[in-house]
């Protein structure tokens, strides 16, 4: 595969939806941890066409309160898999935010994907730093998915339903 931009990732043509509540829920927990990074599993449900729905926000907290890294809670981790079998749902991803910096991995995101059957998603707060593809028409917050195997970025689309 060959990389096509400055950003390190391969756009592989795919996307994943989430509902409206979901990004709201994680927005809105992105925003009131700022300047913190904040991080949840995005829990959905994949159909049978292998179309990927994120319906859930499963708050974490990140145990390292730092402003450029997190770390999940095991106890929690294990919470958020259980109340997803429960409720007939999979964990599509982990994500975390980047309250002034891209919505890409870092290197230690990169680093960290040790799942790579998960998405890993990045809510960055700051799309003015991002420059494009990142950038908004009104300068909201990005929210971008991404495959990583073997450091390999492949990013998806992310659709709010």
């Amino acid at each position: 595969m060959t990389i096509n931009n400055p950003y390190g990732w391969i756009d592989n043509g795919k996307v994943i939806r989430i509902t409206q509540e979901a990004y709201d829920s994680i927005l809105a927990q992105a925003k009131s941890d700022a300047p913190i990074e904040s991080c949840g599993y995005a829990l959905g449900v994949t159909d049978e066409d292998g179309e990927t729905l994120i319906t859930e926000n499963y708050r974490l907290t990140n145990i390292d309160h730092a402003e450029e890294h997190f770390s999940l809670d095991p106890k929690e981790q294990f919470a958020a898999i259980k109340y997803a079998r429960t409720n007939k749902l999979k964990v599509i991803g982990n994500w975390h935010s980047h309250p002034a910096s891209p919505s890409r991995p870092s290197e230690e995101d990169k680093r960290l994907a040790f799942d790579p059957n998960i998405l890993y998603l990045i809510m960055s707060l700051a799309p003015a730093e991002s420059g494009l593809p990142y950038i908004t028409d009104n300068s909201q917050p990005v929210l971008n998915a991404f495959q990583i195997r073997d450091g390999e970025v492949e990013r998806l689309g992310v659709i709010v339903k």
